[in-house]
């Protein structure tokens, strides 16, 4: 069979031909425990299991699911994985996968613009098992080969990061990682595998909130990692001890948002370009982050690898806290909220959300301005989105 393209993997992967009961949809399996029918089932089961060889068959709900299992079969379709995991959200994969990969005395690297709560785990959590990171400048490869040390076993990184969109060079990433034996995670998380696949550029694992596009919907928390059968095996096993796991009723919702997720994620692309476009010609706005703008900084790379530049614009409004906060207020249709990805759109300052409680200048030493306005786009209309951005903007 040739190969699909992602839409109708996104549909069709992970389902069965014919569903149990001749169900359309993958059925939500919602049990805690399964059953065997005498003790000779009962031990078949285990011999399997010690071979390895008990497929599509457990014991207990933190072992699987089959809703579940089939919402991560679809998820390793679409990256292009050999396995994927899921997880209860985003920074359970998160954390779960860290302490998976490293030991105590190990060393991180992990590039400044990664998820906050993220480089928080690293520097501040993992300091409890004698496990060291360093924070490298995005892109900077120079500075990241020079910290590498011989007990260096991970680098983190994000492509493209938040608030300001930057790309990875995810190959030269990768080249450096296995030139020295370390094995690397990407965050992809704002790209999907619609618009980037870090596995095609040889990096290990590739992470999702799946609670953003993947679900699409804003009503599931969830978290996914994706990469080699034997990583995520182990990460499996781990995920068994820690607990994290997802659940079938959300695995249902991810799999029923998974499967508009092409048409999503075009129209957003849509929305993107257009509406920063419109916003960097506007006289009320300082500057534009969107990779697909050629003043973005990574454009060139981003261009390079990404088959779209995602639904999120980053914008600096002329002035400061007041007159960002005056076009947050006076939009009409994006909605006062954090997270991204779903179909409505969603506006906010990251100095009054994620960063409150630091002062302008701790928020600056991060990079965080006053005047920062982060935008995730939804589906609607592209003109009625620019619209209102514009009599949003003549008021501010």
């Amino acid at each position: 069979m040739t190969q699909q393209g992602l839409s109708t993997t996104a549909v069709h992967a992970g389902s069965e031909r014919p569903n149990p009961h001749h169900s359309l949809t993958v059925p939500v399996t919602q049990t805690a425990t399964y059953t065997f029918s005498d003790t000779q089932d009962l031990c078949d089961f285990m011999d399997a299991r010690m071979w390895g060889m008990a497929k599509g068959r457990t014991e207990y709900g933190r072992y699987g699911n089959p809703t579940v299992a089939a919402a991560e079969t679809k998820l390793a379709a679409l990256e292009g994985a050999e396995a994927a995991l899921l997880y209860s959200s985003g920074m359970a994969a998160v954390t779960s996968t860290i302490l998976t990969l490293v030991n105590a005395g190990a060393h991180i690297i992990i590039t400044d613009d990664s998820y906050r709560r993220t480089r928080q785990f690293c520097l501040n959590f993992l300091k409890k098992f004698n496990i060291e990171s360093t924070v490298v400048p995005m892109g900077d490869f120079t500075a990241l080969e020079s910290a590498i040390r011989p007990e260096t076993k991970l680098i983190i990184s994000e492509s493209p990061t938040n608030p300001y969109l930057r790309v990875l060079d995810l190959k030269h990433l990768a080249d450096i990682a296995k030139a020295h034996n370390i094995k690397t995670l990407v965050d992809a998380t704002f790209a999907t595998p619609f618009n980037l696949r870090p596995l095609d550029f040889g990096i290990d694992l590739v992470i999702h909130s799946a609670t953003k596009y993947l679900g699409g919907h804003n009503d599931i928390l969830a978290g996914v990692v994706a990469g080699s059968e034997q990583l995520i095996a182990l990460l499996r096993q781990q995920l068994w001890m820690l607990g994290g796991v997802f659940d079938p009723h959300s695995a249902y919702l991810l799999l029923r948002g998974l499967k508009t997720l092409g048409l999503r994620v075009e129209r957003q692309n849509q929305n993107g370009q257009r509406i920063a476009e419109f916003l960097e010609a506007h006289p009320k706005i300082d500057r534009v982050w969107y990779p697909g703008l050629t003043s973005h900084p990574d454009h060139a790379i981003a261009a390079k690898q990404m088959k779209g530049f995602g639904g999120v614009i980053s914008f600096e409004v002329r002035g400061g806290i007041t007159e960002g906060s005056r076009v947050v207020d006076r939009v009409r249709i994006p909605i006062i909220a954090p997270s991204l990805g779903g179909v409505e759109t969603l506006i906010e300052q990251p100095a009054l959300m994620s960063y409150y409680e630091m002062s302008t200048g701790e928020r600056l030493a991060v990079g965080i301005k006053d005047n920062l306005i982060r935008l995730a786009l939804g589906v609607e209309d592209t003109e009625d989105l620019i619209n209102d951005l514009a009599q949003a903007l003549e008021q501010a």
